[in-house]
């Protein structure tokens, strides 16, 4: 690894949605779909903490 590493522009390591995938390889691809994949998993968890919280304040208002 040279001083010279960070010079070197990086590539997005995220997915742009309606990007041109003409571009990418099929493991970069792949790599998205893991990406995205994993990011879906991430928003349900986060939907199912805020419907359990909703519920658990409804419950906490009518009881």
């Amino acid at each position: 690894m040279s001083l010279f590493d960070d010079d070197r522009p990086k590539k997005p390591i995220g997915h742009e949605l309606g990007s041109d995938l003409q571009l990418l390889s099929a493991d970069e691809l792949q790599a998205r779909i893991v990406l995205l994949e994993t990011e879906i998993v991430r928003l349900r968890a986060e939907i199912a903490r805020k419907s359990a919280g909703r519920l658990a304040a409804e419950n906490f208002f009518r009881g």
